[in-house]
């Protein structure tokens, strides 16, 4: 059966995976964004839903100090005797692990691991012992990955580290996971950096601390020589067996909007497995990853979906994102309304009043009302449209009434155009196709343009070394801590949308 690439489409990076009985379970990195780690559910590996996050409280997962695409990277899921454990990275604090037996429910706080190094760590249970791997090496001057025994109740290292593999040359070697099919353990990596060399390798032994064999398919799946450019920089690769016994990966990919560029972020695919003498290979000569794919589904794939918050309900649903932290004063959800207060912070700096969703493809609308109570100049509300701190729009209302449309990249922050307006209240209508977003607002009953901006200054390429996806969010700052605050009474994000 077809399905088509991203499963789950955005910024949504490093995807891993674990299967209870027909249940699946899938997280992904977060970066500078809080709450951590979302944790989405699916039944028949297409259709997914965001159920919970594993980073819940930030004062256990403190992201005040990290810097754009800082924070917390490359998340393991694993269940293991009615237990799921998340194992992940915060920039400036090291590995930690998180359990519950819910994973739609309350999250533990961490167990760190002071005594591990090295990033993109798994989680291998076997005979009742925990196995923990990362990309730690022992030699400075050579890349490895390591594995060790560890206590789960606190962390500490039990017994000798072991170095399994250096991989197959193409450096940045990263992301490994272990697993033991048949009379084999495998090891599955990353290596080449998470852009266009990226790709998945993997070795083999028959004993958990090695020797390890190069498979002789490697690299088993990247697009780098892809001439389509429909897919670029695959990578991050976890394996798993469906209740129907068929084998697939998880795995990041990009999709580019406009010639080398992208702007929504490495995204989720999933790609069917075949065995070729022991190996688990890409079933397609090139070992592409591909937006359109043939394999063994078991459940149609639904269409794009609408996201509409109920307004009703005073908890912000768990695919909500926001700056480093969620101020509970400055973020409320009322009955019938959200309410965002400003401070002094913008964009420029790390936690200002914005609250955001992932962009979730390359045509879609997002149709926001809101009344903005501004009490002196640099008093501004509107929508922002983040890639990082330095690349980003705003469509915001002003002291004035002044409605303005702003261009910021770098050091470079152009006025498209503005408007004048004459009351508080304002419904706004961003429409976005692979090369631009076109900006509206409403007079009168109708949407008049204000604006278009270009999606080539929110793409990764332009912003340098940058790991996430443009979001959009809503926007409030206040030059002078006025508590000018933006009141939310209907919001929408619509996917497929064409202009």
């Amino acid at each position: 059966m077809q399905y088509r690439n991203p499963i789950i489409p955005g910024f949504n990076p490093d995807p891993s995976i674990c299967r209870e009985g027909e249940d699946y379970y899938l997280v992904t990195s977060t970066f500078e964004y809080f709450p951590g780690i979302p944790i989405y559910h699916s039944r028949d590996l297409v259709n997914w839903k965001q159920i919970g996050n594993a980073l819940q409280r930030p004062e256990e997962f403190p992201l005040t100090d990290v810097g754009d695409s800082g924070g917390v990277w490359a998340p393991t899921i694993r269940w293991h005797e009615g237990i799921f454990y998340v194992t992940s990275t915060l920039q400036g604090y090291g590995n930690f692990i998180v359990t519950a037996k819910d994973p739609g429910g309350e999250w533990s706080a961490p167990v760190w691991l002071p005594e591990i190094g090295g990033i993109d760590p798994s989680l291998y249970f076997e005979n009742g012992e925990t196995w923990y791997c990362t990309n730690d090496r022992l030699d400075p001057e050579q890349e490895a990955i390591t594995a060790q025994r560890i206590d789960l109740q606190s962390g500490e290292i039990i017994g000798e580290r072991h170095v399994l593999w250096s991989g197959t040359g193409a450096h940045f070697l990263e992301a490994p996971h272990i697993y033991h099919i048949g009379d084999w353990y495998y090891l599955l990596v990353a290596e080449g950096g998470t852009f266009w060399t990226h790709r998945v390798t993997i070795a083999r032994s028959k004993h958990i601390t090695g020797p390890y064999e190069s498979c002789p398919f490697n690299p088993i799946l990247t697009n780098e020589c892809d001439p389509s450019w429909e897919v670029l920089c695959t990578g991050h690769g976890d394996l798993f067996q469906d209740h129907h016994g068929n084998w697939w990966m998880v795995h990041l990919a990009v999709r580019l909007a406009r010639r080398t560029m992208g702007h929504l972020g490495r995204e989720t695919f999933l790609t069917p497995i075949k065995w070729i003498d022991g190996w688990p290979v890409c079933p397609n000569k090139e070992h592409f990853a591909r937006l359109k794919e043939e394999g063994p589904i078991f459940a149609r794939q639904l269409p794009c979906s609408i996201f509409s918050p109920d307004l009703q309900q005073t908890v912000w649903e768990p695919n909500w994102l926001f700056l480093r932290q969620m101020n509970p004063i400055r973020h409320r959800r009322l009955p019938g309304m959200m309410l965002l207060t400003g401070t002094s912070h913008t964009l420029a700096d790390p936690a200002p009043t914005f609250a955001a969703l992932r962009h979730p493809g390359f045509d879609c609308m997002l149709d926001v009302t809101f009344t903005f109570n501004a009490i002196k100049p640099g008093d501004e509300a509107g929508l922002a449209l983040r890639l990082s701190s330095m690349f980003n729009v705003t469509c915001t209302l002003g002291f004035d009434k002044v409605l303005t449309l702003t261009q910021h990249a770098e050091d470079i922050h152009h006025i498209i155009s503005h408007v004048q307006l004459a009351e508080d209240k304002i419904q706004l209508k961003v429409v976005s196709d692979k090369e631009k977003y076109s900006f509206y607002y409403q007079l009168d009953g109708e949407y008049l343009l204000l604006g278009r901006t270009s999606t080539r200054f929110l793409s990764v390429e332009i912003a340098g070394k940058c790991f996430v996806g443009v979001v959009f969010g809503l926007y409030v700052t206040s030059r002078e801590n006025t508590g000018a605050a933006m009141t939310v009474t209907n919001f929408s994000l619509k996917e497929g949308v064409e202009q």
